[in-house]
Order: structure tokens, then sequence, then C-alpha cells
């Protein structure tokens, strides 16, 4: 079975062929960080001019690549939500316009479980029940994975996602967009441990994350220590390479300290930690890391596919195509769209705590 996957849920116009859910065909990304670069962020306009001017020879180039004409193609799968709804829409109509002129079954995929899916290409089988880490621009939450398809959120974030945090701090440092591989690139030459910033508390006592308290430690350190920004042309203090590090390093932390205590709790058989700060080498450490103190394989996708693409769409779109299931023409862009089809995680499970002192 091959399916043409497409993807614009923000400010990547993606396509992929992709045979059987695993092998890649072809994958193509249109990626727009030059545009949006001047602005310190995506401008949701902008990104979705920029999808229509770059959808069709984005999605041709994929066909052309994969030595396939579109009507060998068995399906169509595209990114239905959650995601800017500009964006979501030029790729929601022109996926359906293809799939309609040529007959051809096509299925909304949900984007965040695009990036759960985007790690069967290169890992071995994924082994349920499994716990996923999916963290990005826009997105940073816990999942529970009994078996393929079902979905329970463990941990969401309740402010900012954990790479827009970096995008605005390193805004604050003058480090430009995108901000998790500047931050990452000074971070290297910086001390984590020089400043101690307090990891955030939930009140309500769910294993939620928080990011807004850390970017406001983050602006009172630069106020109060007088750091200045980094101005064009000049290499970054000490003092910013310090700061970067130590605020990468609290992200990281709290990060793989929650998936471990879930972990910990939940026992699944196979760790996924899958988005575009997936890309973040110290996260990738601190994973595997934990994975082994657990004793449970870690999956990552690589650099490629970490970011927004469409074989990961592609992939999940195989399961329900596969399975006869499809969408009809009246599927619409969903920017809401939620991930979870179970209501509360079976109890017995917290009860069957694996012995090890965190």
């Amino acid at each position: 079975m091959i399916i043409l996957g497409i993807e614009s849920s923000c400010d990547e116009t993606a396509a992929a062929v992709v045979r059987d859910g695993k092998e890649i065909m072809s994958s193509v990304i249109s990626s727009q960080i030059a545009k949006h670069r001047p602005f310190g962020g995506v401008v949701p306009e902008l990104a979705s001019r920029e999808h229509l001017r770059n959808i069709e020879p984005v999605v041709s180039q994929a066909l052309g690549d994969a030595g396939v004409r579109f009507d060998q193609i068995d399906g169509v799968a595209v990114t239905k939500g959650p995601g800017l709804i500009g964006s979501l829409l030029v790729g929601v109509s022109y996926a359906k316009a293809l799939a309609y002129g040529a007959g051809k079954p096509i299925v909304g995929v949900n984007h965040i479980e695009g990036h759960v899916y985007s790690v069967v290409f290169e890992n071995p089988e994924i082994i349920y029940p499994a716990m996923a880490l999916i963290v990005s621009g826009g997105h940073t939450n816990l999942f529970w994975i009994p078996q393929e398809g079902s979905y329970q959120v463990i941990s969401r974030t309740r402010d900012d996602a954990a790479g827009e945090a970096f995008d605005k701090v390193s805004k604050m440092l003058g480090l430009g967009y995108p901000g998790g591989p500047a931050i990452e690139k000074i971070a290297r030459s910086g001390d984590r441990n020089a400043i101690r910033f307090t990891k955030a508390k939930i009140s309500d006592g769910r294993p939620d994350f928080s990011f807004s308290g850390l970017k406001t430690a983050v602006s009172r350190h630069i106020r109060e220590h007088q750091i200045e920004p980094l101005a064009d042309g000049k290499l970054p203090s000490q003092s910013i390479k310090d700061l970067a590090a130590s605020f990468q390093s609290a992200v990281v932390d709290s990060l793989i300290g929650t998936m471990e205590k879930q972990a910990l709790e939940l026992g699944p058989k196979t760790l996924i930690v899958a988005g575009g700060v997936a890309c973040n080498l110290e996260l990738r450490e601190a994973a595997t890391k934990m994975a082994a103190r657990i004793a449970v394989p870690v999956y990552f996708p690589s650099k490629h596919l970490s970011t927004d693409n469409a074989a990961m769409i592609a992939g999940a779109g195989y399961r329900r195509l596969k399975a006869g299931e499809s969408d009809d023409m009246h599927m619409a862009a969903d920017i809401t769209m939620r991930l979870q089809n179970l209501e509360n995680i079976d109890d017995e499970l917290r009860k069957k705590k694996v012995r090890y002192k965190l």
C-alpha cells in the first residue's frame, strides 16, 4: 500500500510517499524559517500564503522523487489538526481535491500522532504499552499508549510549549529564531549548573509541565544582572552562554524527570521521544541515560523526521487506510484537535510501581 502524506500545520510545507507504513520512498520539506526569522516567530498569514505557493510543487516533487504517478497511490493522508487554521486549510483543501479527482480514499491525521509515528521508520518495532513524549514549538505532551492507536494524556503543558519557551528565551538573549538550535549551540560552551532555576510545581498535583515561570525567571536574571542581548556581529559573553546552558538544562530536567517518574509507575515497554525539540542533543542524552536506568528502550526520530514532515503523517494514516477507514469530503481542518481516545489510565497500572529509587 502506497500512501501520499501531506503536512501543512504550521510553517513547513511537506509531502512524502510511504510504502506499507515504514518505507519512505520520498520526503520533501519546504521550510519557511527564512521568511519568519525577521519577525522572531511564525506569522500565520504569511505562513498560509507560503503554503499556497509551495503545496503543488512540493507534492509534485515528492511523487517524482518516489517514481510514482498519482494514479498509483492507494490513499492520501493529510494533517487535519491541530495547528494554524490558514495553514491547515491549504493542506486539507489540496489533499481533498487530489483524492476527489482521482477517486482515492483520504484520512485526516492528528499532527501529534504523526510525531508518534515518526520513530517507526528507523527503529525496531514499537512494543506496547508505550509512553511517548512529544515536545515541539507548539506541543509538549506525555502520552500513555497501551496499544497502537489508543492514547491517554498523562501530562501536558499548562502554558508555553517547551519549543516556544526556547524561542522566547532566545529572543531575550538576542540569539534569533528559531531559538532551540541557537540556544543549544552556545549552551555547549556554558555551565549548565551556573544558575539554579526552580522547577514549576503544579498546585493540583497533576504531573503537568509549565515553562512560563522559567521564562520569567530568565527575564528576571537578565534584568538583575544587566545582561545585554547579543548584538549583530558580536560573540556571546560567558554570562549569556551560562544562562543558555542553565535554561536548557532546566527544560530537559523537567521533561525527562517527569517522564521517568511516570514510566516507573506505569511500566511501559517502549519509550518514544519525538517532535522538533527531540533534535536537542542534551535532551537525547538525558533520555538515553534515563532509559538505561529503568531498562526500557527509547526511540528517537532522525533530525529530518523530528521536524514537521509528511512521512510521519503517511505513516499514521497508513494504519487507518489499511483497516479500511477513510474520511469523506466534508472533513474539515480542526485547530483544537486532541489526541486522546482513552479517558483514564487504569489505577491498577499505577499500583504496579517499578522498584527504583529516583
